[in-house]
């Protein structure tokens, strides 16, 4: 039987969610937690983490899903579709074998988004899509009468987890008030010492980035790591769910939940996503060591720590209390610097100020508006602006021992005066990096 879902969430159904893909599974009662997994091209990868996601503790196990969407866009090439094909194949045994060979504990559901007449669409086809299927899927899956959150988690086909995982964010989100969070994560250091250094130099700019919206006192200082984002079905439904782009669907679909709500970081557990190269997304991590070992570029460079003390008195002026009117906050910045003048007069501060001062009456309203105006996005912006502007990219190492400082932490690693140091210095900055940020 069909289960009656609530107005809200069969509004949004209705309206947002795409209606050409259904799940395959042995259906269950009680799924509290499900876990969407885009594969494109995984067949070894995906049994390493069904390895893995069995080996976690199974209190939990009987009200999680694990949900597959196999999927490829219409003109892809052969060799992608014969992979996916053995995917399908090998889950669809798993579901329906009389106990699971790989995963015997776990509940594994399969989307079909490869197979001829289920493809994606070739424009929009991309890993936002195969997200965006599945998590509206798993909308349907829910039972909305019982008590403690509806949580959907995302995590990528070439990840690995900790024993703990499935464990702390029933604890962390299913069992609270839960909106919207993600998981730690820690890219593994494997191969040789260049392929290191790689993932070493992507994961500090990741980290360094967040730590200077911590420092700024941004909302938006959080983790925008697909394989890592969690949200409750409220959360999802209020944002009219994940959007379809190929690429930074996470970004923004993480931005779209930091305007409206709280995003909490699920402590005491990891994920363990891949660092190999790729070639599935124009940006992101197999991109970035892709370039780093192509030697494109000089990968060791990070925003200037100056960039964020603009940014730290920005958000000082703008989002704290303040209901001057526009000229007095241009005014503000100016005296910040120039640079961040310029750039809220070229980005029509004025007028959108003046339109949020008229359609607000309460402080709640206002640091909402706030929030929505310079969002995510904007700072990023701001923070390239002021790079290409006014300050240049600096030095890694440089870069991390100026804001190592500024957030009161004793750094004691033993540089010397290496611009680029030795790989076991790398590791030593990236793990303290990853204590804090």
């Amino acid at each position: 039987m069909r289960k009656k879902l609530p107005d809200y969430i069969a509004g949004y159904l209705n309206r947002f969610a795409e209606d050409n893909w259904t799940l395959e599974w042995q259906p269950i009662e009680g799924t509290k937690l499900v876990i969407v997994i885009p594969a494109l091209c995984e067949f070894e990868n995906i049994k390493k983490l069904l390895h893995s996601l069995e080996k976690t503790d199974s209190k939990y196990h009987a009200n999680v899903l694990v949900m597959f969407v196999v999927n490829n866009t219409v003109d892809a090439e052969v060799e992608i579709r014969t992979e996916n094909l053995s995917t399908l194949n090998f889950l669809k045994n798993e579901i329906h074998a009389e106990k699971n060979t790989i995963a015997p504990s776990l509940n594994i559901g399969l989307v079909d988004a490869s197979s001829p007449g289920f493809e994606l669409p070739a424009k929009e086809g991309g890993v936002g899509y195969a997200r965006k299927i599945g998590m509206d899927i798993s909308l349907k899956l829910f039972s909305y009468s019982e008590s403690g959150s509806n949580v959907i988690a995302c995590l990528d086909a070439d990840c690995t987890v900790e024993t703990n995982y499935i464990t702390k964010i029933f604890e962390s989100s299913v069992h609270e008030n839960f909106n919207a969070g993600y998981v730690e994560f820690e890219h593994p250091l494997i191969g040789n010492e260049e392929e290191q250094r790689a993932i070493i130099c992507y994961e500090i700019f990741l980290r360094y980035y967040l730590l200077g919206l911590m420092y700024s006192n941004s909302p938006f200082a959080f983790h925008t790591i697909g394989s890592t984002m969690i949200c409750s079905s409220d959360s999802y439904v209020r944002v009219q769910g994940m959007n379809k782009r190929k690429a930074a669907e996470d970004f923004y679909f993480m931005e779209k939940l930091g305007k409206l709500t709280n995003v909490k970081k699920i402590e005491g557990t990891k994920i363990f996503p891949s660092g190999r190269p790729s070639w599935r997304v124009p940006f992101g991590t197999g991109q970035r060591v892709s370039r780093f070992l192509q030697k494109i570029q000089n990968e060791y460079n990070l925003y200037s720590p100056q960039s964020f003390d603009i940014l730290k008195k920005w958000h000082q002026l703008f989002y704290y209390g303040n209901t001057a009117a526009a000229l007095e906050i241009l005014n503000g910045a100016s005296e910040i610097h120039t640079a961040l003048n310029t750039f809220l007069v070229n980005n029509s501060f004025e007028k959108h100020w003046e339109n949020i001062l008229r359609h607000t009456s309460t402080k709640d309203q206002l640091l909402k508006q706030k929030k929505f105006w310079f969002d995510g996005f904007k700072t990023l912006k701001l923070i390239h602006y002021l790079r290409d502007n006014s300050f240049p990219p600096v030095n890694m190492f440089d870069a991390l021992d100026k804001m190592f400082e500024r957030v009161g932490l004793n750094n004691n690693i033993n540089r010397a005066a290496d611009k680029i140091p030795p790989i076991k210095i790398q590791k030593e900055y990236l793990n303290l990096l990853r204590e804090i940020a």
